[in-house]
């Protein structure tokens, strides 16, 4: 049986085992983390790149994230806490945490400053500055950090199968055991059609904002010109 008969076999995809629950429940786990490190670093990142203190802590932290590995960090924590769901998903929210902190704080940082002045030449308060003019100049970079977050979480979760998790990582790990290519190529397959269909909807969501963004940037910079009159 080739790759594509594995997946177009009606009896591969229903039960507990199946492709369709396995997808579901890997969609489950890349959803709770990137929403777990996005409600971390949004905050974080506003605040960060509002006040512009604290870059460097955001640097070192995204150049110490890449040097972690996922299957380590994995293994650590079910030696410490123990197998489940809840800890798979901390593990990868951890490492979807920079790109979404670096995003955001890079984003709100680099707002337009002539939108900023004039929002506050406006008499806006800092909290309007940022939610009113900052946050949706920002808006497209932090989608890119929640697509390139999305992306890295997608492909670590495969690894959650190690940790008895599920997941399409499961279709890897029994197929190798079972000597059966056919299923590994399947669940590697759906990984990455996976992968890609996420990275389309979070990229036409990015354009979207983005195409959002450029307009409230000119009337808020048009503004400075009026204030002074």
């Amino acid at each position: 049986m080739n790759v594509f008969g594995y997946l177009t076999d009606g009896g591969n995809w229903p039960g507990p085992d199946g492709i369709l629950h396995l997808l579901l429940q890997h969609l489950a786990y890349t959803a709770a983390a990137v929403v777990l490190a996005a409600v971390v670093a949004i905050p974080l990142g506003i605040l960060i790149g509002h006040t512009r203190r604290g870059g460097v802590f955001v640097i070192g932290l995204s150049n110490a994230a890449r040097a972690i590995p996922s299957l380590g960090l994995l293994f650590l924590a079910v030696m410490l806490l123990g197998t489940g769901a809840g800890n798979i998903v901390v593990v990868l929210a951890i490492l979807a945490l920079p790109a979404i902190l670096t995003a955001v704080a890079a984003g709100v940082a680099g707002a337009d400053r002539e939108a900023v002045h004039a929002a506050r030449a406006l008499g806006m308060t800092e909290a309007q500055v940022v939610r009113q003019v900052e946050w949706p100049l920002a808006l497209p970079l932090a989608v890119s950090g929640l697509r390139s977050a999305t992306l890295q979480v997608v492909a670590t979760a495969t690894v959650a199968a190690f940790a008895s998790g599920g997941g399409l990582g499961q279709l890897l790990t029994s197929g190798q055991a079972q000597s059966d290519y056919p299923k590994m190529f399947a669940g590697a397959l759906m990984i990455a059609a996976l992968a890609i269909v996420l990275d389309l909807l979070l990229g036409g969501l990015g354009w979207f904002a983005a195409r959002r963004a450029r307009p409230r940037s000119r009337t808020a910079a048009g503004s400075l010109t009026v204030a002074p009159a």
